[in-house]
């Protein structure tokens, strides 16, 4: 089993930058904001939703939209609803688009007077455009995936466990998708399936799958410990 492991494709490791561009679109109060979000490129809902854990924000939101309503207009309630969203489980960002809006369109129904952010606080929407590459880092096996893992950009991590949601669908990252299909290692892939993402930063992901992984290392070198 191990010599099928050692032999398995490795693990290659992506690493991804992203160049902000602004749209010179703003919102100074929620109706604004509602119609903007009805009009701007997916590429702005994407960046503004998917890519929100790749800029270290407080984890009490999910993306920026929730983070000003709660922060800028102190609208706690909806800002609540609009974290309630999980960008990843939509098949386009049409369907995440429309999510959004119907979350502010009801509020605005029960709150038609929406209140206007302070000067210098209003929302600016942005786009961004994303380059992907090799990290020239590849692990053949889960010991050499734990020692990339801990020392890996956070943007690789980002790409992987949070971007890969978009591209693979199901609620799959990379990692795990390589734990269960390449080295069958399928209770592993679980128990990363099983870590909420909205509950952590990039960098309380990277210490669950390092203490993951880190576990299972473990236990099967004390296996071969008692084999032998």
């Amino acid at each position: 089993m191990n010599d099928i492991k050692n032999r398995a494709k490795p693990f290659e490791f992506m690493q991804c930058i992203s160049i902000l561009k602004s749209t010179a679109k703003r919102a100074r109060n929620l109706r604004e904001l509602r119609d903007l979000i009805a009009t701007v490129s997916e590429e702005s809902i994407f960046h503004h939703t998917c890519q929100y854990f790749l800029k270290g924000r407080i984890r009490e939101y999910t993306n920026d939209f929730a983070h000003w309503v709660g922060e800028s207009l102190e609208e706690s309630a909806l800002a609540e609803q609009l974290s309630s969203i999980d960008p990843y489980e939509f098949k386009d960002i049409s369907e995440l688009r429309t999510a959004l809006l119907t979350v502010a369109d009801n509020y605005l129904e029960n709150f038609p007077e929406p209140r206007e952010a302070l000067a210098g606080e209003e929302f600016y929407f942005n786009e961004t455009i994303t380059i992907v590459f090799p990290a020239r880092i590849r692990a053949r096996n889960l010991a050499e995936f734990l020692i990339a893992i801990r020392y890996i950009d956070g943007a690789s991590i980002y790409y992987h466990f949070y971007e890969a949601r978009t591209r693979l669908g199901g609620g799959i990252d990379d990692f795990s998708k390589w734990f269960d299909e390449v080295l069958g290692e399928q209770e592993l892939a679980k128990k990363l399936w099983a870590i909420d993402p909205f509950m952590h930063s990039i960098e309380g992901i990277r210490e669950h799958i390092m203490e993951i992984v880190d576990e299972k290392v473990k236990n099967d070198m004390e296996i071969t410990g008692v084999e032998e």
